[in-house]
């Protein structure tokens, strides 16, 4: 029987981030991934990061317009449990918080 992991970040980078782990060098199937934000607004997370920071010269002007309201939350449907021990690494790994296992 599978489980689902869920965890909340303060910022879409450390969401997304977690994500290519996890497909990447682990090999989740990215189906097995969901994203979304963790409230009813859109939310690139608490705090700017990455692509939705400022842009460092030469290149576009600095963008001012993340949308910040909460927290992104990267849930994972895995039915291995070696696998499972590698989300809950990734988790960890990229400052995840609430943690949660259904």
């Amino acid at each position: 029987m599978g489980t689902t992991l869920t965890a909340t970040f303060e910022t879409r980078r450390e969401a997304e981030m977690t994500v290519e782990r996890l497909v990447q060098e682990h090999g989740v199937e990215r189906t097995d991934v969901f994203i979304a934000a963790d409230g009813d607004e859109n939310s690139a997370g608490k705090e700017q990061a990455g692509s939705d920071g400022d842009a460092d010269q030469p290149g576009p002007e600095p963008r001012g317009d993340a949308p910040l309201h909460g927290s992104v939350s990267v849930s994972v449907d895995i039915e291995d449990d070696a696998k499972a021990a590698k989300v809950r690494e990734a988790f960890t790994e990229f400052q995840a918080d609430d943690v949660s296992e259904v």
